[in-house]
């Protein structure tokens, strides 16, 4: 398949008349879903905007590529458009995007359907191309321009360069989320800043469509050093005792000579496959150092756990429901309450596990395991004590087998090879397991179980006025973020008091907290209407369904947008409805659903009230406060 057929005239908007990235990717959207090429705007919408929040597409140089690789797909398709005044987009460079290229792609697209969408992208690095789409006159001039680009490519594209004896040589890795567009673009910067400073030069791309150039043992002992510029894990080990710098896939886009040139000159850590030079790339690329990682170590173990609460959450909440019609001896009850029971009994080892896992790969999985269902038992140490460590015992375990199985892989980075064997059959599992269980058992289970329990008590007995308190924070904590660390730390303490009293008082509060700001949007967006574009009134009717279903994220396209005002009038919403389902005793036992789960809850007409209250209070103001369309 050629760029040309992807590249459709029909699609290209010439002139758009937005002035906002939101608006740019609405227009867009709405083209293509007008041309077939999908059919759910919504859906569609969903992964773009997700694309979005995990890295601009802006790439700078006034280009912005948003891709989606998307079900609502029904064949693929790039959207040309520009922009003569240009668009603030948030590019990585700060500069206004004048040209966009929207590229849809099948959820079960072909090779054939990637490898033309990567050609595209390496496109895209030609200056002399930019400038000609700038000034192009027709989209059959476009269409034109690219076939000339192509063949031009093509005319100088060279056989891979290996080492020589005359030309040093390196390999890199690119890879990124969606491993459409900038996995190949990071690939065609490096190949041609290398061929610029006489450097020869492998790639290995990570994209959807798998692993290309792979990079054989011989490349691997040939290279001088290794470049891995990739927003997603790739296989490491490969690379032992090779100079080797790791940095986000964008850096290969923007900086290749001087990635080039610092691997060269040996200005990069040794990696080894212990881990340790992993870990400190990592945290030396991040502006926000070690707790940025803390957050992100914590956040795999909360992702890795959600099924087992949501899957197991939701059929306890059932089996209560069929307690009061059916009672506690039937079948249907003891087998939904039992297989609820059993995944929740889960949560606490599967946190655990999996923060471990995100610091120091596999060796550290099993300690963190261990040490978290630790957490869950009553304490039998020195100290005795009548409950368990609970959630914060839990997260407590996962990062101390997590740090403590790098301790290990560091102590042990020495050993001689020819002994590597034990280290993952023997040493790791025996002294990781050891050394977690020890200081678990003697230590974090006795003291945190204390702690578990006085923080249980204190939430079992507090006053109507503390309650409504802490409803309102974390109510409010919903909307801070939209479905960020401020909104997620929320949601892990509400599963955190259910899962350790079986009340889900809080969980109402942080329920009606979430469902709060799309619903809001949705009634703006209905009573007050001529203040919003066609689109924002299509995306408005949406966030009807999403915030009836607890489904947070539908609020951020317009957050994004209008940040001050939408998350403002969230906020004051959020805040009255997590009060008030305190103030009337609402209680949800199961950790999501929305109002699909009323029928499982405690006072469900007056959650129903206060979610009613808080959004027409959150919806009025942002209403109210919104400024007219220019």
């Amino acid at each position: 398949m050629e760029i040309t057929e992807l590249l459709k005239p029909n699609l290209m908007i010439m002139d758009l008349q937005v002035t906002d990235k939101c608006g740019v990717l609405d227009e867009m959207i709405n083209r293509l879903f007008e041309s077939d090429i999908i059919n759910d705007q919504d859906v569609y919408r969903q992964d773009i905007l997700k694309r979005e929040q995990e890295a601009t597409t802006g790439i700078g140089n006034g280009i912005a590529i948003p891709h989606a690789r998307n079900a609502a797909v029904q064949q693929p398709a790039v959207l040309f458009a520009r922009s003569r005044a240009g668009v603030d987009y948030d590019a990585l460079d700060g500069q206004a995007a004048h040209l966009f290229f929207m590229i849809a792609v099948p959820d079960h697209a072909n090779d054939m359907h990637l490898q033309a969408l990567a050609a595209l992208s390496a496109l895209l690095l030609d200056p002399e191309l930019i400038k000609q789409l700038k000034d192009a006159a027709t989209p059959v001039a476009v269409q034109q321009l690219f076939v000339a680009a192509q063949q031009k490519k093509a005319a100088q594209q060279a056989p891979q360069v290996t080492a020589t004896s005359s030309r040093p040589f390196l390999i890199a890795v690119t890879a990124c989320p969606t491993g459409i567009a900038h996995t190949y673009m990071a690939e065609s910067a490096l190949h041609s800043a290398a061929d610029q400073l006489g450097i020869g030069l492998k790639v290995e791309t990570n994209g959807s469509e798998g692993v290309k150039h792979a990079l054989t043992t011989t490349d691997i002992q040939r290279a001088a050093g290794v470049i891995v510029a990739a927003d997603k894990k790739v296989a490491l080990d490969r690379f032992n005792g090779k100079p080797l710098l790791q940095v986000p896939v964008v850096d290969g886009i923007k900086r290749p000579e001087e990635l080039l040139q610092q691997t060269l000159a040996g200005d990069v850590p040794t990696f080894h496959a212990d881990g340790e030079s992993a870990s400190t790339t990592k945290k030396s690329a991040a502006p926000d150092g070690i707790w940025h990682h803390v957050y992100q170590d914590l956040m795999s173990g909360i992702s890795n756990m959600l099924p087992f609460v949501v899957g197991g959450g939701i059929l306890m909440a059932i089996s209560f429901l069929l307690e009061q019609s059916l009672g506690k001896t039937s079948t249907a009850f003891a087998f939904l309450n039992s297989l609820g029971t059993n995944a929740f009994s889960f949560l606490i080892p599967i946190l655990a596990g999996f923060i471990a896992y995100s610091i120091a790969d596999r060796p550290a999985l099993m300690p963190g395991f261990v040490g978290g269902y630790m957490a869950t038992l009553a304490s039998a140490s020195v100290v005795k004590a009548n409950g368990s460590a609970g959630f914060i015992g839990g997260i407590i375990a996962g990062f101390l087998a997590g740090y403590i199985m790098l301790g290990l892989k560091h102590v042990f980075r020495k050993m001689p090879k020819s002994l590597n064997g034990l280290k993952p059959m023997i040493i790791f599992p025996v002294l990781g397991l050891l050394i977690v269980g020890t200081i678990m058992y003697f230590l974090i289970d006795p003291i945190f179980s204390i702690v578990n329990l006085t923080l249980v008590h204190f939430l079992t007995t507090m006053g109507t006025a503390n309650a409504v308190l802490l409803g309102a924070i974390l109510g409010g904590m919903q909307a801070v973020d939209l479905g960020g660390p401020v909104n997620k730390a929320a949601y892990t303490t509400a599963i955190g008091v259910l899962s350790a009293t079986g009340n889900g008082s809080m969980m109402a509060s942080v329920m009606i907290g979430g469902m709060v700001p799309p619903l809001a949007i949705a009634i703006a967006t209905t009573i007050w209407h001529h203040k919003f574009t066609a689109d924002e009134q299509k995306a408005g009717i949406s966030n009807y369904v999403l915030g009836i279903s607890f489904i947070t994220e539908g609020a951020i396209p317009f957050a994004i947008a209008d940040p001050v005002r939408v998350i403002g009038s969230c906020l004051v919403g959020s805040i009255l409805g997590g009060g008030l389902a305190q103030l009337w005793h609402v209680s949800v036992p199961a950790p999501h659903g929305g109002l699909w789960v009323v029928l499982l809850m405690h006072n469900p007409l007056f959650f129903v009230l206060a979610l009613i209250i808080g959004s027409l209070v959150a919806g009025t103001i942002y209403g109210l406060w919104k400024q007219p369309q220019q």
